[in-house]
């Protein structure tokens, strides 16, 4: 028999509940945002065919029985992305949702298996929309939680101000000292060697077996993560197209990709895409996601034919991922995830 869980302890609750009442406030804010500029809430099923294809995303899988008894493999969604892209095919043009998502394998300060995404998209609109909300977003909140500062331990940033806007090769450039667009090739290839050389030479350790994205992901957290969002947002944007599974290619190099990562106190609040929407091209990017998971993880997750489907309908858009349980750690000033869901997970380490 496991221990009860502390959360419902009555001086526990007591302890959190005034954060759980701000974060009603805030969600109850955010709603009226969205529908003072034109968005449509949307309620996107937790039950789907595929839970996503990125190589390092674990999902919680079930099962569903037919009338008949036949049994069917269903997966708890990480993300309604696949959902709210087929509601843009469908014809809806401003939407978003409060979503329960499930990612398995991740506890941490600021990670949990169950938490809320608010995503929305704009159809026929830039990316560049979508940073403008951000900024928007981060001031309402404030005022909503009457707070002149967002904090995360010892970090601080202002929600007020315009947000830093820095390329992905700046923060490469500036915080590690590689220059990270001279290891990818005009088609977006990348050369793991290049890139191991770089980060020997600025310090960071290189594991033999260590693939390009894998170098890349530990500069990017051991390096440059901890360096933004200090004391004003930052917006980092025009990742390697390697990089962006579900973002198409800049126009402006096609080495890069139009995604953009939100970041306050150090703390990545969101993931934004200005989406892909060629089927062929997104296949071919889920099926080498799905090969690298494969190799590292000895599994993999089916392909969502529906939702490729979909694409030759759907109109070019924009639309971002925002982690609203962390918007609200950040505004409280809150220091572990746990103190801002009404009902968390219970950890069984």
């Amino acid at each position: 028999m496991t221990e009860p869980s502390p959360w419902w302890a009555p001086a526990r609750h007591a302890d959190r509940r005034p954060l759980l009442l701000a974060r009603n406030r805030l969600k109850a804010e955010l709603r009226r945002f969205f529908e003072a500029r034109g968005f449509v809430e949307v309620e996107a099923a937790t039950l789907q065919v595929s839970p996503g294809n990125e190589a390092h995303l674990h999902a919680f899988s079930t099962e569903i029985i037919g009338t008949n008894g036949e049994r069917r493999r269903l997966f708890l969604h990480t993300s309604p992305e696949f959902a709210c892209k087929k509601l843009l095919a469908a014809g809806e043009r401003r939407i978003f949702d409060f979503a329960r998502v499930f990612r398995n394998r991740e506890r941490s300060a600021l990670h949990h298996p169950e938490f809320t995404l608010l995503e929305w998209y704009r159809a026929h609109e830039p990316y560049e929309a979508i940073m403008r909300d951000c900024a928007e977003l981060l001031a309402c909140a404030a005022e909503a939680m009457e707070a002149r500062a967002f904090r995360f331990r010892e970090r601080e940033a202002d929600p007020f101000a315009e947000p830093e806007r820095l390329t992905v090769a700046e923060a490469f450039a500036r915080f590690a000292d590689i220059d990270l667009l001279a290891t990818v090739d005009p088609g977006g290839g990348t050369d793991r060697d290049a890139l191991a050389a770089a980060a020997r030479l600025a310090g960071l350790r290189v594991a033999p077996d260590d693939t390009w994205a894998d170098i890349y992901s530990g500069v990017l957290v051991e390096r440059i993560e901890p360096k933004l969002g200090l004391g004003r947002p930052t917006i980092l944007y025009e990742y390697p197209v390697a990089e962006a599974a579900l973002a198409r290619r800049s126009s402006r190099d096609p080495r890069l990709a139009e995604r953009f990562e939100l970041y306050v106190c150090g703390v990545e609040l969101a993931n934004a895409f200005g989406e892909l929407t060629s089927a062929e091209e997104q296949r071919w990017r889920f099926e080498r996601e799905m090969e690298e998971k494969e190799r590292v993880y000895g599994e993999r997750y089916p392909i969502d034919e529906d939702f490729l489907a979909a694409l030759g309908r759907m109109p070019e858009a924009s639309g971002i991922a925002l982690g609203f349980d962390r918007l609200v750690m950040l505004a409280t000033g809150a220091a572990r995830i746990e103190q801002v869901l009404w009902t968390p997970v219970v950890d069984f380490e």
